[in-house]
This record gives C-alpha cells, sequence and structure tokens, in this order.
C-alpha cells in the first residue's frame, strides 16, 4: 500500500497497512507498553515500510501534550546520577512519556540555562534537573511557562524540589558509630561545590557537636573508589582512628582496600560506613553498612510532581486526568515552595562494630 499522494504517511494508512485500529498504531507511536509486542512488531513493521515519523506537532494539538520530558544532568558516570535519570527514565515510561537527555559537563548556570533552551526547541512538555550542584537559582534563566523540577533542595522558592533525606542519612550513619561506642567519627566527604557532599558534611558535623564529640578535620575526596583509597591511607596512619563515615559507596570502598593494605582490620580496628547503597556494597569485604537512598521512587517522585506541573498549566486534553503517578505526589504544599523528601534507611552490614576494648 501506498500513501496518498501529495501527503506523506498518515496513522490512517499505517493502521490499513498492519490490519490494526488507529488507536493501536497511535499507543505503538506513543510508546504506550499496553500493545501486545506481536500487535506492536506489525505497526513497527508497518511504520518502516510507509516510511511514517508521528507529527508531534499534531499530537501536542490533539492530546494536549508532546509526550515527552526533557532531563538535564551531568557526571553520568557517578552513581546516584546514572540511578536517578535510570529511574526517571522507568517512571516516565509508565506514563506514556519519553525522556530526552543532555548531559552537561560543567552545570554552571549559564550553561545549564542553555541546555534548557535547547530541550525547548525540542518539543518537550516539562524539564527535570538532576543534580543542579554548582548552579544558583537566581541565576538560573528558564525559558518561561516551562515546568521545571529539581532533585536539589536549594532551588525550594524557585522550583519544585524533590531529593533524598541528606541530612537524616548522615545523622543516621554518624550516630550509628557513636551509638556502637566510638569517640568520634572521622569523614572522607565529596567534592567541594557538591550540594549532597556539602548536607552530609554538615549533618556528621552537627551530629558530633549535639553528642559533645570531638569534630575531627575532615578528609577531602571527589565521589571515586580512588579518592577514597588516597583517604584510607591518610586515616589508616591514624591509630587514634576507630570509625569513618564517607560521603559515598565507592569512596567507602577505596577506604577498605587501603585499610586492609595497611593491616587495619575492619571492623575490627576501624568501622566504616558509605551513602548511597549501590548493589556492589552487599559484596565487599566486609559487606558495607551504608545509608541507602530509594532512587526509583526519587525518580517516581520527580516525574509524578512534573506531571502534576504539566497538566495543571496545559488547560487543555489532560489537564483533569492527573492520573497514574502523578496522583501519588503529595498535595499539602503546591509550587515553587514544595520539598519532597524521600525517607532513607541505615542498611547495618558487617564494616561496623564496638571500637576494641
Amino acid at each position: 500500500m501506498d500513501a496518498v499522494e501529495g501527503r506523506g504517511p498518515s496513522l490512517g494508512d499505517v493502521a490499513v497497512l498492519a490490519g490494526v485500529s488507529t488507536q493501536t498504531v497511535s499507543r505503538v507511536s506513543m510508546g504506550l507498553d499496553n500493545v501486545r509486542p506481536a500487535t506492536r512488531d506489525k505497526v513497527l513493521a508497518a511504520m518502516a515500510q510507509l516510511g511514517y515519523a508521528p507529527n508531534t506537532a499534531a499530537r501536542a494539538l490533539r492530546y494536549g501534550s508532546f509526550r515527552t520530558i526533557g532531563m538535564i544532568a551531568h557526571g553520568l558516570a557517578r552513581t546516584g546520577e546514572s540511578r536517578t535519570i535510570e529511574a526517571v527514565v522507568e517512571a516516565a515510561r509508565t506514563e506514556g512519556y519519553t525522556v530526552t537527555l543532555i548531559d552537561v559537563e560543567n552545570p554552571s548556570s549559564d550553561v545549564v540555562s542553555a541546555a534548557a533552551t535547547r530541550l525547548s526547541h525540542q518539543a518537550i512538555d516539562g524539564l527535570v534537573i538532576v543534580r543542579a550542584e554548582t548552579v544558583t537559582p537566581d541565576r538560573l534563566a528558564l525559558p518561561s511557562r516551562l515546568p521545571v523540577v529539581v532533585s536539589d533542595s536549594r532551588f525550594v522558592g524557585h522550583h519544585p524540589a524533590v531529593g533524598a533525606d541528606q541530612v537524616d542519612g548522615a545523622r543516621q550513619a554518624t550516630a550509628h558509630l557513636l551509638d556502637l561506642g566510638h569517640r568520634t567519627v572521622h569523614h572522607v566527604r565529596g567534592p567541594a561545590g557538591s550540594a549532597p557532599a556539602q548536607l552530609r558534611e554538615e549533618s556528621w558535623r552537627a551530629t558530633l557537636v549535639a553528642a559533645g564529640r570531638p569534630v575531627p578535620a575532615v578528609v577531602p575526596g571527589d565521589w571515586t573508589a580512588g579518592s577514597g583509597y588516597d583517604a584510607g591511607r591518610r586515616l589508616a596512619a591514624d591509630p587514634e582512628v576507630t570509625a569513618v563515615f564517607c560521603a559515598n559507596d565507592e569512596m567507602a570502598a577505596g577506604v577498605l582496600r587501603a585499610l586492609h593494605e595497611a593491616g587495619r582490620a575492619v571492623p575490627g580496628d576501624v568501622s566504616v560506613v558509605g551513602f548511597d547503597g549501590i548493589l556492589l556494597a552487599e559484596y565487599l569485604w566486609p559487606p558495607l553498612t551504608t545509608v541507602v537512598q530509594d532512587f526509583g521512587e526519587i525518580g517516581r517522585r520527580l516525574v509524578a510532581r512534573l506531571l502534576r506541573e504539566v497538566r495543571a498549566g496545559a488547560g487543555g486534553p489532560g489537564a483533569d486526568a492527573a492520573d497514574g503517578a502523578a496522583d501519588d505526589a503529595a498535595d499539602d504544599d503546591e509550587g515553587s515552595d514544595l520539598h519532597e523528601v524521600v525517607p532513607v534507611e541505615l542498611k547495618v552490614r558487617g564494616s561496623t562494630a564496638p571500637p576494641r576494648a
């Protein structure tokens, strides 16, 4: 079958060739999951044969949405960022949305603003910014009327924010080591300029001060296992060190190796706690005690909140259908003052124990 002369192939042409309804072709073109695999394959084959490409502009006019979410992130090799991105993509897929991602090398306000403008020209319904880091809310220039959600609490009052409870996580990690009987807790922090690293350090410090314990000098790191290894060698040389809280699991892995090479037993001589809850943490030796972030829940809440913003401002088809994941978002606080905090959990494993008598 050929498309009608003078125009490109239509959704109806694809439906006739595939032997299905136009609604089925529409669901396939929007990436929805409620289509049988065999039927999907027939529709995709018909699209390829006819050279059909969905008209995103027409779809937006018909459904009030492009069904696409823009996302800006950086440091994709890092565990927290990659797992947050994965969670957002999965949550968007469940809602029938695709994700267009821009990875910025330098997350400055100007660079992120430029990336947001580029995405707004690619027909998106809203924007998720993952880990704004060095971006400051007052200098971030975004396209007007574009719904935005940020996984950074510093943006409260500017844009809705969703993130893990960094403060409580660091408090739990530090308090756990103090409760085991350690006199104080040393800290391997994340890179300067990182908002999560700063929050975790501040909470670690506040917990020690509240307990009346000495606050050791911070050992710098950059999230990598290599920086954790260097920090671990410094800490291993100090016989007074009996407990270490690392700002993420990868640095904790480096600390474990450095302590082992220095002959400092874990947890016999030194207890170690990480942060993030990566899958590898359970299989380190000894298995790592860590603060577990629920990245899946973070992704679901980011998408849910963004879709609430999209639908609230749409005023067209779908504006009253705030269903699916969007219904799970909090209803008490609205708009830019919203900050959804996702709880964390301390997972105690074999890397922590009371200090030697």
